[in-house]
């Protein structure tokens, strides 16, 4: 049987439950996955290297790699290394080779009196008082230094799977970082009538007003080739869940992307959310529907794909899929534990049939 390839759109932890459960259904379909991944996170630890160093922000890039990672004990722990935070270590801790002044005589030479010890600010929970390291995942480091030694993210990633066992393959959504506004009325609840324009993945990701727009800066970044290269030779395209404005709908406002998913032969599926987020406080299910249409208004859907319960009344929802041209299917895919977050066995298994289908 002919290798299905699937290529998923996303960032951070829903697409890395997107990525597990096609890992679940992978052996089945006999499955070619291909994850795309928005490069617009400046928050947190991916924030200050993207900050610091330059290149794309690494942790929506390392969550796919783990995904992905291999079952081999060696692959599974590197990808375990690859997740590990740095905890916060006091200055003045023997051993933490800090002081409050900056490094100790015996730590390294070329850091002396720089000031390591002193305050970190973030929302990884870097603070002052703790040293350089803390809140950094292990795999943001490594691919930022894969990135810088080799000089591409695309043969950095490639790389990084392979150290990982990776049952697919990650791609940048662009090899240049995006930032990402959007125009919210609301944000200052002092102003709730107020629109005003939010700067920046996190702060987008956490506003507490509407956001009526959403753009990327530059506004139209160049694609990553091998993503366009992906979408035309693929079998399905699979949209969502995860954060709707930061992390599924920017890939629409990429033109070259953009051009690419409507011009493609491949079937496309829309995978819903379990609840509204910060972000999307105030959108109903169907209205999360609508905005795809509203930034790509070409898109065609074939299937949307979403849990019961989290539906509810399920016609504004059928609705809402029958103009993008597609069907709902409804299939049990959260935890039990009511918890709205999706089950990856639980997805894989509502996927096999969908994916399996011929045309």
């Amino acid at each position: 049987m002919t290798a299905r390839r699937v290529v998923a759109f996303g960032g951070g932890h829903g697409l890395s439950a997107s990525l597990r459960a096609l890992r679940h259904c992978a052996p089945e379909l006999d499955l070619d996955i291909t994850a795309v991944v928005t490069v617009g996170d400046d928050g947190g630890s991916s924030g200050r290297l993207r900050a610091e160093r330059g290149g794309l922000p690494p942790g929506d890039l390392r969550q796919a790699l783990v995904a992905l990672a291999g079952d081999h004990p060696a692959t599974r722990r590197s990808a375990g290394l690859f997740q590990h935070r740095f905890a916060a270590v006091p200055v003045g801790v023997p051993g933490s080779g800090t002081t409050e002044a900056g490094p100790v005589a015996g730590g390294d030479p070329a850091r002396r009196g720089t000031g390591v010890g002193t305050a970190l600010r973030g929302t990884d929970g870097a603070s002052a008082g703790t040293d350089g390291l803390t809140g950094h995942a292990v795999g943001n480091l490594v691919l930022c230094g894969l990135m810088e030694l080799l000089g591409d993210p695309v043969a950095a990633l490639e790389h990084a799977g392979a150290m990982l066992g990776a049952v697919g393959r990650v791609l940048p959504m662009s090899r240049e970082p995006v930032g990402i506004e959007a125009r919210v009325r609301g944000a200052d609840p002092a102003a709730p009538d107020e629109v005003r324009t939010v700067k920046g993945q996190h702060q987008v990701a956490v506003t507490t007003g509407r956001v009526e727009s959403l753009r990327l800066t530059p506004d139209a970044p160049p694609a990553c080739g091998e993503a366009i290269e992906a979408i035309r030779a693929a079998d399905w395209l699979i949209f969502g869940p995860g954060s709707w404005y930061t992390s599924v709908l920017p890939h629409l406002l990429v033109p070259q992307l953009a051009d690419a998913i409507v011009s493609t032969s491949a079937r496309r599926l829309v995978t819903l959310n379990l609840a509204a987020e910060k972000e999307t406080l105030g959108l109903s299910v169907a209205d999360h529907l609508a905005a795809l249409h509203w930034y790509l208004p070409e898109l065609k859907v074939d299937l949307v794909l979403a849990d019961a319960k989290a539906v509810g009344d399920p016609e504004p929802v059928e609705r809402a899929a029958e103009s993008l041209g597609a069907r709902l299917v409804l299939a049990p895919v959260a935890v039990v534990d009511g918890t709205p977050r999706h089950d990856p066995a639980a997805l894989g298994a509502a996927l096999v049939p969908v994916l399996g289908a011929d045309r």
